[in-house]
């Protein structure tokens, strides 16, 4: 069952000059920014927010990012994300992590993230990549 969300965010090119190279990574209303760090063969996620949207950019290593409509019973989508690129999750979107290897990625979200507000926006879940077509 595909969904009309696409997690991929295409970047633009870096400005870049004999000083170095300027990234954009993403534009937007943020009230939080997190670094992550993730030890490889570890989960994150496996829930969705009721109201937040976030995306995540990823420093270093990689990971598998689950997704499917909030309240959905279809399969998992399914993607890989390498260092560099960047993936979008908008609210009521049950999404899982897996990390590939020792991971980083910046997590830059709509809403407030001190535990307290985070936590009564999620719904946490019990996703499995077994969840998902095998391809």
């Amino acid at each position: 069952m595909a969904t009309d969300h696409d997690p991929c965010v295409p970047l633009e090119p870096p400005h870049t000059d004999a000083r170095g190279a300027i990234q954009p990574i993403v534009d937007g209303d943020f009230k939080s920014a997190q670094l992550i760090t993730s030890v490889a063969g570890s989960t994150r996620a496996n829930h969705y927010h009721r109201s937040d949207s976030h995306y995540m950019f990823v420093v270093s290593g990689s990971f598998d990012y689950y997704w499917r409509p909030a309240g959905s019973d279809g399969p998992l989508e399914h993607i890989q994300v390498e260092t560099g690129e960047l993936v979008f999750t908008p609210a009521m979107v049950e999404h899982l992590v897996v990390f590939r290897e020792d991971s980083a990625f910046v997590n830059f979200s709509d809403q407030r993230r001190d535990q307290p507000a985070y936590e009564a926006d999620i719904v946490r879940l019990q996703l499995s990549p077994a969840d998902a077509p095998a391809g």
